[in-house]
């Protein structure tokens, strides 16, 4: 395999950071910008002990350019009330990267942001729950603390970009004089999903060096360079919920019981009693406690009221939804309704839709086919083929 120096205008291969065609053909001020954000000195490199960033960090160095890796603290035992070896922040976690970082011969930090963490994503996943809607951590994690707060890190430590091992590509549009979210090379891998509401200073500081690999392709330079995590299995769960139960972590967390309330139909008859609404999610159908005679799913989360609406599948699809809070990346504002694709959750398929803005911080969003269980407080995502246009929070 072959790399790059840090001083090539193009920086390509396993470092896909911009791709221009023609670069005569850029414009003067467009050339000035290029060159300020391209010319790259020193990266501070995200390591989570997986071998991922494990990959990142050895293609940063092999490029020819100063690394450092960085692996960030996000809790203690204490906080989440578990045993931390089973979360992707273990010791063991913690070990593997400082490993894989003294092997490449790079400096090695671990960095505490369990207080930004404890309000950022945790106290925004438990209000979210409580507020009859389902979250999404990840988002808020790469929102608030990877891409925010390690950023700033990184400036104090005279880093000028950051890098992790998320697959997705970061390319500048010298037409719009701006920098593109796009999917990755690896459809199955892809996160883009996860990294929308990232901005242009942010993604004008960041790498992607896996955006052009396949998950294989990783493993192999792993094996490559001997790695001990090179068949590390991928983590699943939600990090600060590693056994799945995230009811039971909300009332130890908070302390405090969730208080039951009814089961109501489409109609508004009382079924049955539930066990408190952050015990439930929108489209669920399994471990309901209730029989109504056919196979029934949750329709609808009412916190005013303590109801949790049950109903037949075809009650859970609609054709529209608002977002709020939104991002947009390859373009500054919507001045008329344009043609996309969108998903309403990382799982999702994308779907074809109209997509209006229909305020400074609200896009109005019509499918042209009914989408099941779109929901309050997940984030879609919006496509132009394989450009991420924004992103923004259903309400």
């Amino acid at each position: 395999m072959t790399y790059v120096s840090k001083n090539d205008i193009i920086i390509k291969a396993y470092i896909n950071v911009i791709e221009v065609a023609d670069i005569d053909s850029i414009t003067v001020n467009n050339k000035f910008n290029l060159w300020k954000y391209i010319m790259i000195n020193r990266v501070m490199v995200a390591m989570s002990g997986g071998v991922d960033s494990s990959v990142a960090a050895y293609l940063i160095k092999s490029s020819g350019v100063d690394a450092v890796g960085a692996t960030l603290k996000l809790f203690s035992n204490e906080d989440i009330q578990l045993d931390r070896t089973k979360t992707c922040c273990s010791l063991s976690d913690v070990e593997d990267a400082r490993s894989v970082a003294n092997r490449l011969g790079i400096p090695y930090y671990v960095f505490n942001f369990s207080d930004n963490f404890k309000e950022k994503v945790i106290g925004r996943f438990i209000a979210t729950y409580e507020s009859g809607g389902t979250p999404n951590p990840c988002i808020d994690c790469n929102r608030f603390i990877k891409f925010k707060q390690l950023l700033t890190r990184a400036e104090l430590m005279e880093c000028d970009h950051i890098a992790t091992g998320h697959y997705a590509r970061v390319e500048y549009d010298s037409n719009s004089d701006r920098w593109l979210l796009k999917k990755a090379a690896d459809s199955h891998k892809d996160q883009t999903y996860v990294l929308a509401s990232l901005n242009q200073e942010q993604l004008a500081h960041t790498l992607f060096p896996l955006g052009g690999l396949t998950k294989s392709e990783v493993r192999q330079i792993a094996d490559e360079q001997n790695f001990l995590n090179a068949d590390k299995p991928d983590s699943q769960d939600i990090c600060f919920v590693p056994d799945g139960n995230y009811a039971r972590f909300i009332e130890e967390y908070t302390n405090h019981q969730s208080i039951p309330g009814n089961f109501i139909d489409t109609t508004g008859k009382i079924v049955g009693k539930h066990k408190g609404i952050i015990h439930y999610t929108l489209g669920q159908r399994k471990k309901l406690g209730v029989s109504m005679g056919r196979p029934i799913f949750v329709c609808n989360i009412d916190p005013q009221t303590n109801t949790v609406t049950l109903g037949d599948e075809p009650d859970l699809y609609s054709k529209s939804l608002t977002a709020r809070d939104i991002n947009l990346i390859a373009l500054p504002e919507i001045k008329s309704p344009i043609r996309v694709t969108a998903k309403t959750r990382y799982s999702h398929k994308e779907a074809a839709a109209t997509l209006e803005q229909t305020g400074a911080n609200e896009l109005h969003i019509e499918f042209d086919e009914p989408q099941r269980a779109i929901t309050k407080g997940q984030s879609v995502v919006i496509y132009s083929d394989e450009v991420v246009i924004g992103s923004g929070t259903i309400v």
